[in-house]
């Protein structure tokens, strides 16, 4: 009995048959609890909702709050559709336009995020992850940018790819959280069980991210 390995050749085949859509929906709904959850948030804050021990940083100094919703979602959902095959190389003045909206974006995101991290209130084992993740988001869209200007197209989507698995980790740490309470028999976690399964969805984002950057 003989097996065949298969070739990169019918790798790639097998790659290319599949729905040109599915990567972006994907990555939209994976976006769609947090994306939801920051509309709130800004409803909140515009109809001046009753202020509480959890909001209150809100109130206090909503700019950053603000920017870091608008930038996220627009980083998330546009995001999303970069990875359209069509879109990416079949239209490249579109993913350039778009690139020039969501890079933006997820700065802003990103630099408002580790804001919020220092001077809104969190335990310090807290802040210290925020600042590195967002840190890492930051950087990476820089470095993104740098390579494009430098016409390395490769380094660009790589490096772009691992700032969007960042910004998209609210998504992947609400699955995170739903299954430790799961796994617990409904218990809430506790602050540092709370920051390992945020931490937990950044890294699998992450690893995700590098899996397909190899593959490419």
């Amino acid at each position: 009995m003989t097996t065949q390995t298969p070739t990169p050749a019918s790798t790639r085949s097998s790659r290319a048959r599949r729905p040109a859509w599915l990567i972006p929906a994907g990555l939209i709904l994976l976006s769609l609890v947090p994306v939801i959850a920051g509309a709130l948030r800004l409803t909140e804050l515009a109809v001046g909702a009753e202020v509480t021990a959890a909001n209150a940083r809100f109130f206090d100094s909503p700019v950053p709050v603000i920017a870091h919703i608008i930038g996220a979602t627009v980083y998330c959902l546009l995001g999303a559709l970069q990875f359209v095959p069509r879109l990416r190389t079949g239209r490249p003045s579109w993913h350039r336009i778009a690139g020039r909206i969501v890079a933006p974006a997820g700065l802003i995101a990103g630099l408002s995020g580790m804001w919020m991290g220092v001077f809104y209130p969190r335990p310090e084992l807290d802040t210290a992850m925020r600042l590195f993740f967002g840190a890492l988001m930051v950087t990476s869209i820089l470095l993104g940018l740098r390579a494009v200007l430098r016409r390395d197209f490769r380094a660009h989507r790589a490096w772009m790819i691992r700032g969007y698995a960042v910004g998209i980790g609210a998504g992947t740490q609400v699955f995170t959280a739903f299954a430790w309470i799961l796994l617990s028999g409904g218990a809430m976690p506790d602050a540092m069980t709370t920051i390992a399964l945020l931490a937990a969805g950044w890294v699998i984002n992450l690893a995700v991210a590098e899996v397909a950057i190899r593959r490419s």
